[in-house]
C-alpha cells in the first residue's frame, strides 16, 4: 500500500448525513470499474454487483482488510491512495489464486464518506506472465542450437586436416541448423495464429487433400521407423479454411504420432461427418501413450512430456501448441485420449462447410451462409 497522491479532494454536491450526494448512484452505475461507496462507520452504502461477485463485499461491510485499511486512512487525512490488492478467490483456496485489482480510494463529499474504485487487472497479469514465459522458453529453445553450431564451427576449424571429422561435424552442423529452422518457422506459425484477429481470405478446403498433403510431407520420418501411414473414413468433406495451415496442424499430429511410437507400427488418420454439423479427423498411433497428469498441459506452448526424448526426436515443443490455435482459429477444437502403453488418439473437430439439413450449429450455419 502506499500514497500516490496528495489531497486532491473529489467535488461533490452536499450529501444528507448517511446517504449520498445527488448524482453519485447514478455516476458509479456506468462505471466499468469494481465501486464501492463507505459510510463514515465503515458500512457500505452502495456496491456493484461486480464488487459483491468478486468478494469484495458481504451484506453491508468490506471483507478486504487492505481495502478497509485504505479507506480509514483516506477518511482522517482526506488523500488520494493508490495501491494494487490481491483479493482471495475463496475459502481453501491459495493466496496466488486470488484476482489482482488496482485500487483507487478517495474521500466522496464532507461527511466521512469514502468512494473505492477498483479496476480488475487478474487478465493482464496472466498475460503478461504469459509473455515473460514465452521470451524466457524462446531463449532458452534457440541458446541450444546457436550454442551447439558456435561449437560445432569452431571443432571444423580445428579439424581442418582431417576431412573425415570435418564431414561428421559437418552433418552435425545441418542437424542443428534444421532444428533452428524449424523452430523460427514454428515461432512464425504460432504468431500468426495465436492473436484475436480472423484469418483473411478464409476459401473450401477438402480434407481429403489436406490428409493426403500431411501424410506425405510425413512419409520419410514413418519409413525410417518403419512405420506404415494408414488412412480411412469418409471421403467428400469440406469445411472454410486456410489450407496450408490446416495441413500444417495435421501434419504437427502425425509427426508426433511417428516420433512417439515404436518401429513397425501404424498410424491412422480417419475422417467423418458428425451428425452435429462438425466432421472430425483423428489420428490414432500405437505408442507410448501421454500420462494422466499431463493430459490438460500438452497443448501449452515448451511443454514437453518427455523433454530428453523431444530434442532426440527434433521436437521444437510448438507443434501441439500451433495445432490447438489453427483449430480454435477454424471454429474447432482438438481433443486427445491416451492410455500409457496403449497409443494416443489426437481429434480436429471442425465446422463443415455443408453440414447435415436439419441438425445445424450456429458455427456451422455461420459456414453454410458464407458459402459461394
Amino acid at each position: 500500500m502506499r500514497v500516490t497522491e496528495r489531497a486532491q479532494r473529489v467535488v461533490t454536491p452536499p450529501a444528507t448525513p448517511g446517504g449520498l450526494p445527488p448524482g453519485v448512484a447514478s455516476v458509479l452505475s456506468v462505471l466499468r470499474s469494481s465501486a464501492v461507496v463507505l459510510d463514515a462507520e465503515d458500512r457500505v452504502l452502495r456496491a456493484s454487483s461486480a464488487a459483491r461477485a468478486f468478494g469484495m463485499v458481504s451484506d453491508d461491510r468490506l471483507k478486504v482488510d487492505e481495502l478497509l485499511a485504505m479507506a480509514r486512512l483516506v477518511r482522517r487525512d482526506g488523500e488520494i491512495r493508490e495501491a494494487e490488492v490481491q483479493v482471495d478467490a475463496g475459502r481453501g483456496r491459495l493466496r496466488g489464486e486470488g484476482r489482482w485489482f488496482a485500487v483507487r480510494v478517495a474521500p466522496l463529499g464532507s461527511h466521512g464518506l469514502v468512494l473505492v474504485l477498483a479496476e480488475d487487472l487478474t487478465e493482464m497479469r496472466r498475460v503478461e506472465a504469459i509473455r515473460r514465459d514465452f521470451v524466457a522458453n524462446v531463449s532458452h529453445e534457440l541458446k541450444t542450437p546457436v550454442g551447439a553450431l558456435a561449437l560445432l564451427a569452431e571443432t571444423v576449424e580445428g579439424a581442418a586436416d582431417d576431412p573425415e571429422a570435418v564431414r561428421r561435424f559437418a552433418g552435425r552442423m545441418q542437424h542443428e541448423s534444421v532444428r533452428l529452422t524449424s523452430l523460427v518457422q514454428d515461432l512464425m506459425t504460432l504468431s500468426r495464429v495465436q492473436g484475436d484477429e480472423p484469418l483473411p481470405d478464409l476459401r473450401p478446403v477438402s480434407l481429403d487433400e489436406v490428409v493426403v498433403e500431411a501424410l506425405d510431407r510425413g512419409h520419410v520420418k514413418a519409413g525410417a521407423k518403419g512405420i506404415e501411414l494408414a488412412t480411412g473414413g469418409e471421403d467428400g468433406l469440406k469445411v472454410r479454411g486456410d489450407a496450408d495451415l490446416l495441413i500444417t496442424a495435421l501434419r504437427n499430429l502425425i509427426d508426433n504420432a511417428v516420433a512417439y511410437s515404436p518401429e513397425n507400427t501404424r498410424v491412422v488418420v480417419t475422417t467423418r461427418q458428425c451428425d452435429d454439423g462438425y466432421a472430425e479427423i483423428n489420428v490414432t498411433d500405437q505408442g507410448i501413450g501421454i500420462p494422466a497428469e499431463d493430459l490438460e498441459r500438452i497443448f501449452e506452448r515448451f511443454y514437453r512430456v518427455d523433454p530428453a526424448r523431444s530434442r532426440q526426436t527434433g521436437g521444437t515443443g510448438l507443434g501441439l501448441a500451433i495445432v490447438k490455435h489453427v483449430t480454435t482459429k477454424h471454429d474447432g477444437e482438438v481433443t486427445v485420449w491416451s492410455k500409457e502403453g496403449s497409443g494416443s488418439t489426437f481429434t480436429i473437430r471442425l465446422p463443415l462447410l455443408h453440414p447435415p439439413a436439419g441438425r445445424q450449429t450456429p458455427h456451422s450455419q455461420t459456414a453454410q451462409e458464407a458459402t459461394p
